[in-house]
């Protein structure tokens, strides 16, 4: 049903450009579209705007301004423009407004949705280290995340997120797409763009993989490393209170790591081996890899964070 659908609506844009791709949004419920989009835009606007108050909480409250709200100050900043990245493609679709999206925005699009994902991983790396250091080494946590220090860390993160992606994503500008120009999701993705192409892909291929496997696969082994260090020197202490209160500190960023990487695993299983689902599930599957931490994220620092949260609450008491 949904290939014919697929192929009924590549023949009735058989006009659109060699360089334009159609979105799909949610196969089989376009009538159900208007209902979808409400949720779609409650998520959207949370991901804005929360983001946006942990932010603006962190530049105005000078008791903040240390190691670890600046790293969040870096996460916050990475899902705000995920989401600025996806918002306009996910609902132009469910708003009616458009399905097409040219080559050169869809690799733009893909190039920011990659890198922003990568940079993502690094940030949660670095806050995994600024736990580590803060637990295990506490009486020289400020002189070694000196301010100078955090904006090399920050530099380099994104730097390797975005740099190392570029090669990749301009070879997509020349690649043949002889295939049908139907994409899987309402946004656009490197795979997803390899697979209409009929030009030699192994080299993407094999960077993608390379470059999954250096930086998000070797990311999470850090930061279970680092864990496990934490853990071993927590355990140390005689005090069971002062044990809790050291774990305390870091469960928001384990929640963080978790909101980022299951997604990022579920995507991968079901492109790899979820070729016979429903193409609703890749669809959703999609949507909750870019979604999920930026929607999550600022709730979970925001609730679990008891610096986050008491400024939050009495910013709100006082308007």
């Amino acid at each position: 049903e949904f290939s014919l659908y697929r192929s009924m609506s590549f023949q009735s844009d058989s006009k659109i450009s060699n360089s334009t791709f159609l979105l799909t949004g949610f196969p089989g419920l376009e009538q159900e579209y208007p209902w979808i989009s409400i949720p779609f835009s409650c998520i959207y606007a949370i991901v804005l705007s929360g983001n946006c108050l942990v932010l603006h909480v962190i530049r105005t409250e000078p008791s903040l301004h240390e190691p670890m709200f600046y790293f969040l100050a870096m996460l916050a900043l990475t899902d705000l423009c995920m989401g600025l990245s996806t918002v306009h493609t996910v609902l132009g679709i469910l708003w009616g407004l458009s399905q097409e999206i040219g080559l050169d925005t869809c690799i733009a699009q893909t190039f920011f949705v990659h890198g922003l994902s990568c940079m993502e991983s690094g940030v949660l790396l670095a806050m995994a280290f600024d736990r580590f250091t803060a637990i295990c080494n506490p009486l020289r946590y400020t002189s070694i995340l000196t301010n100078t220090r955090i904006i090399k860390i920050g530099v380099a993160i994104l730097v390797r997120s975005f740099l190392f992606i570029t090669a990749p994503i301009v070879r997509l500008k020349f690649f043949h797409y002889c295939r049908p120009h139907i994409l899987s999701h309402p946004f656009c993705l490197h795979q997803d763009l390899l697979r209409l192409a009929c030009s030699d892909i192994r080299f993407n291929s094999f960077y993608a993989l390379a470059l999954v496997i250096c930086t998000l696969f070797l990311d999470s082994v850090f930061i279970f490393i680092s864990y496990i260090l934490i853990l071993n020197s927590v355990l140390s202490i005689a005090s069971q209170k002062e044990r809790l209160k050291s774990l305390q500190t870091c469960v928001s960023h384990i929640c963080a790591v978790l909101v980022f990487y299951i997604p990022v695993i579920g995507l991968t299983m079901v492109h790899r081996f979820g070729k016979h689902l429903s193409p609703i599930i890749h669809v959703l599957m999609g949507n909750i890899y870019i979604l999920f931490p930026p929607l999550m994220n600022p709730i979970i620092y925001s609730v679990k964070t008891q610096q986050i949260h008491s400024r939050i609450q009495r910013w709100f008491i006082l308007k």
